[in-house]
């Protein structure tokens, strides 16, 4: 019997693609006949690029997976594929487009095709009307970039592509410029292109764009958020439950299986673990980044004031405008009249438009422009006319305002709005005694002295600034702690230093038994106040034999040391002061130290005033939170009244009919029975009940008597 041949060759290119990767030389022939018979139906495809040739489709993807055993016979096949693609790409069939793209993919994978030139043809292919393969380009862009800037980053090609995209942006195409933008900007979150330039591209571009979806995603790019919607995060749901694991295996049936997956279980904890160990990667805001955050700023502005666009794009405009503002500080006097316009209680999304007017305001914006705005919310906002929520989303819109430019409020406005302190409802309350809080730290002069409160250290040593004026400071805040009662300086002399061959300053520690400067400055003053007190006293026993004259002269001289006295101990203070600074300068301060000169300056805000100190550090942007935040005792939901109702009917009888029987188990009357029937059975009963007319009493009432009289 003769065994028929099972080689095909060379129809079958499956199974001749495997055996050229085995062996490359001895099928050569067979390589360049299917590489032959590629370029003919190349040039008959060319006739009609629009129809599908399944035989094409073929022989491409047989070659690419072949191509890196013969590369000098297929130097030219991704020339030919990116001649295609580029001049017919929107007349193919999108069987072949695909085809043809995911050849050139492989060959790229293999190295076989210049990076730039694949990546920039895949640009242009963002143009064709087909979904599918845009959304598979734009991953194969973004992993290809990922992947080449993996080991180090390729600053050639990156500022290649990275100019080709500044043209793509600016395409007449809307769904390649929009494909672009959000290419750079999944980039820039992968932290591949997140430097300036790619930021800056987005800024001057995408944000000034003629097409509505490219200009909504570069403005929510500057606002923190893309516009896809966050993965949820599955590592809570996925938890990896090794206790539980390990207790099956112990109680059940010992097989290979349960232990493989014991094996697997264990590694996804200890990944699970390092994963949990692991720091936390953060993208640096790209609005930090911006080169010219003034020209930005007026140029949304002016795209604002003549935009049609709908209300929400409007609102993206109002917010990238003034995180710019408070941001970097600039100047813009403009916005705060526009924004007015839309502080109305019933104005659509009105808190948020709250919230772009206290990000627009920093230290650095005049009084006088930001007051109409405080003007505006009081009036229409902080009035009984209004609910009391109005009112209290207005106090606290007032006090977001004021914690940026205090010297935005005038006191006459100031005081009006702290007599709200005692208002009958608790969200209008707390939120004026917010304000009048914000105001003891910053400025109390502007409030009544009954509402500025116990002074404390900390408000003390705090200067009001003037307009502009910038707090420098040149010493570690809160150094005289390290001072008092625990630590001295021993500062030696030359020749000791000489010793020491340019050592660090030695400090001692003490437990307070040696005392320090400031034990010595106390001891200092309370002998001089012994001293005092013993010539009061002398003076004390002759002021009965002397005129009222001497005693006016003793007026004086109490005042004039009392003033010495102040004088006294400010010139403690300052040299405590100029004592912590050289402390500052000539030691290294350690974490212990670092702890109690915090602690200290916590004290200092607590310390006769508040059960809580303020916050000092302002945060960059506002958040939403901050102005609708309503100390309100909220009504109750449905599950809550009938858990009240529930507990209010234990422990109490059942409501309802009662049997008043003393044996419940003896037998009911006919009337008691009658309550249980069928209404079938008491269908008779019921029509004996029906109310006669007076004329049917009358009727029944002849025939009574006279069946009476009849019996007689």
């Amino acid at each position: 019997m003769v065994r028929p041949n099972n080689n095909q060759l060379p129809e079958n290119l499956p199974q001749l693609q495997n055996l050229i990767k085995r062996d490359p030389e001895s099928y050569s022939d067979e390589f360049h006949i299917q590489y032959q018979h590629f370029l003919s139906l190349l040039e008959v495809f060319a006739l009609n690029p629009s129809e599908e040739n399944k035989s094409l489709d073929d022989t491409v993807m047989f070659v690419a997976q072949v191509a890196q055993c013969y590369p000098a016979a297929c130097e030219l096949f991704p020339k030919h594929l990116a001649d295609l693609l580029r001049n017919y790409a929107t007349v193919l069939d999108p069987a072949m487009r695909n085809c043809f793209v995911k050849a050139l993919i492989l060959l790229r994978n293999k190295n076989l095709v210049p990076a730039l030139d694949i990546l920039e043809l895949f640009f242009q292919l963002l143009r064709c009307p087909d979904k599918n393969l845009r959304t598979f380009l734009q991953a194969h862009i973004v992993t290809d970039i990922k992947n080449m800037n993996a080991k180090h980053k390729d600053m050639k090609l990156n500022s290649s592509l990275q100019n080709f995209m500044y043209s793509m942006l600016k395409d007449a195409n809307p769904k390649a410029a929009k494909m672009s933008v959000d290419i750079m900007i999944e980039l820039y979150k992968k932290n591949i292109w997140n430097d300036p330039k790619s930021v800056n591209v987005i800024a001057t571009v995408g944000c000034f764009s003629k097409v509505t979806k490219v200009l909504v995603t570069s403005l929510k790019f500057f606002l923190g958020h893309d516009e896809e919607d966050e993965e949820p995060d599955t590592e809570s749901e996925n938890e990896v439950d090794l206790k539980g694991a390990l207790l099956a295996n112990r109680v059940s049936k010992k097989t290979k299986k349960g232990q493989k997956q014991l094996q697997k279980i264990k590694k996804q904890a200890v990944k699970a673990q390092k994963k949990k160990k692991n720091a936390p990667a953060f993208n640096f805001s790209g609005i930090h980044l911006v080169h010219n955050p003034q020209g930005m700023a007026e140029g949304l502005f002016k795209q604002l004031q003549s935009t049609n666009e709908r209300f929400e794009v409007k609102l993206m405009h109002l917010d990238v405008i003034s995180r710019l503002i408070g941001i970097h500080e600039l100047f813009l006097f403009g916005y705060y009249p526009y924004i007015t316009r839309f502080l109305q209680p019933h104005q659509r999304q009105v808190t948020r438009v709250l919230q772009f007017a206290a990000q627009a305001s920093h230290e650095l914006v005049p009084g006088d422009i930001i007051e109409p705005i405080l003007k505006t919310v009081a009036n229409n906002f902080i009035t009984e006319r209004n609910s009391s929520d109005v009112m209290a989303i207005g106090l606290n819109a007032t006090r977001e305002i004021c914690m940026r430019c205090p010297l935005a409020m005038g006191e006459d406005l100031l005081q009006d709005l702290a007599m709200y302190k005692t208002y009958k409802e608790k969200s209008v309350m707390m939120a004026a005694r917010s304000l009048i809080t914000l105001y003891r730290e910053q400025l109390p002069a502007l409030l009544h002295k009954k509402d500025r409160g116990r002074q404390t250290e900390a408000q003390a040593e705090r200067k009001v600034r003037a307009y502009g004026e910038r707090e420098v400071h040149d010493t570690v805040l809160g150094a005289e702690a390290l001072l008092k009662n625990s630590k001295t300086i021993d500062i030696e002399s030359d020749e000791d230093s000489d010793s020491n061959d340019g050592q660090w300053v030695t400090v001692t520690h003490s437990d307070g038994e040696g005392g320090g400067a400031d034990d010595d400055n106390d001891e200092e003053e309370e002998d001089d106040d012994e001293i005092e007190d013993e010539n009061d006293g002398d003076s004390d026993e002759g002021e009965e034999e002397e005129d009222d004259s001497n005693a006016e002269e003793d007026a004086a001289s109490d005042e004039e040391a009392a003033k010495q006295k102040k004088e006294k101990k400010d010139l403690k203070i300052l040299n405590q002061k100029e004592a912590a600074q050289e402390l500052a300068l000539t030691r290294i301060f350690t974490d212990e130290d670092f702890k109690r000169i915090n602690a200290a300056n916590l004290k200092k805000t607590v310390t006769n005033s508040r059960k809580r100190p303020l916050e000092q550090d302002r945060a960059e942007f506002v958040k939403l939170n901050s102005i609708e935040m309503i100390f309100k005792k909220r009504k109750h939901d449905k599950e809550s009244r009938l858990e009240t109702v529930q507990a209010g009917r234990q422990d109490r009888e059942r409501f309802g009919w009662k049997d008043g029987r003393v044996n419940e188990h003896c037998s009911k009357t006919n009337s008691e029975k009658r309550k249980t029937k069928n209404f079938g059975m008491m269908r008779h009963k019921a029509r004996s009940k029906v109310k006669k007319s007076f004329r049917d009493k009358q009727i029944s009432l002849r025939k009574h008597l006279l069946h009476q009289k009849k019996m007689k």
